[in-house]
């Protein structure tokens, strides 16, 4: 299965599941004292839970992204997959 994510999708992904781990690491850890880490283990846990409804839906566009076909006019080339094209003088009437 193939996956397209941008960079800040990608990084909101990482990070919700980062403190989702963190959260359930201090639930499991006895560092703090017991009402501290509790306390912050569950807002960690309940962050992380909260996050995942619009994680789940930026990796299902993503998929969706990824399985969507190029017009018939339009061809990728692999190695400028991912360069910005910048307008030139004369686009305006192209478009």
């Amino acid at each position: 299965m193939k996956l397209v994510l941008n960079v800040p999708a990608f990084g909101f992904i990482v990070s919700t599941r980062a403190a989702l781990g963190v959260g359930l690491g201090l639930l499991i850890a006895g560092r703090l004292s017991g009402e501290k880490r509790r306390a912050a283990g569950a807002l960690l846990v309940a962050a992380g839970a909260i996050t995942t409804i619009p994680a789940l839906i930026a990796v299902a566009r993503g998929v969706r992204r990824a399985r969507t076909p190029l017009p018939p006019n339009v061809s990728r080339d692999r190695a400028l997959v991912g360069v910005t094209r910048f307008a030139r003088k004369g686009d305006d009437d192209v478009i």
